[in-house]
């Protein structure tokens, strides 16, 4: 293959949205056909013992055909969380006398026996996968 085709492709339109220790980057890119879809990419800043970082990215495709199920599930989940938690934001780095509920590993078992666990640990187990245009 080509240095060319390893190239990333040019963005049409970008956004930033930067929160916290994470960066996330919305770009409109275009197809070999001229058609255009969206990427959105995940990049998390870990800091290393020394003091050095360095980050880790990981990265949606987003194609027209899929927009509106996308929009409307996104909207859907969204909509839940607030309704069933808030607006506030519960977490440790938020507020500092924020206790952590003793770990029960049942908590990790979604019906079906599917694991429930969202911590980053998983997001360790994916690799950044460039896709060629179709």
């Amino acid at each position: 293959m080509s240095d060319h085709g390893m190239m990333e492709k040019e963005e049409i339109y970008s956004k930033v949205l930067r929160a916290g220790r994470r960066t996330y980057f919305f770009d409109v890119r275009a197809t070999k056909a001229g058609d255009y879809y969206l990427t959105i990419t995940e990049s998390k800043k870990f800091t290393n013992d020394d003091g050095s970082f360095h980050y880790k990215k990981h990265k949606i495709y987003l194609y027209k055909e899929d927009f509106a199920e996308f929009n409307e599930i996104l909207q859907e989940m969204t909509d839940y969380i607030i309704s069933e938690k808030g607006d506030e934001v519960i977490s440790e780095r938020h507020q500092k006398d924020f206790k952590r509920e003793p770990y029960a590993p049942s908590d990790d078992i979604a019906e079906g026996g599917e694991s429930n666990d969202s911590s980053d640990d998983t997001a360790d187990k994916f690799t950044d996968i460039n896709f060629e245009d179709i």
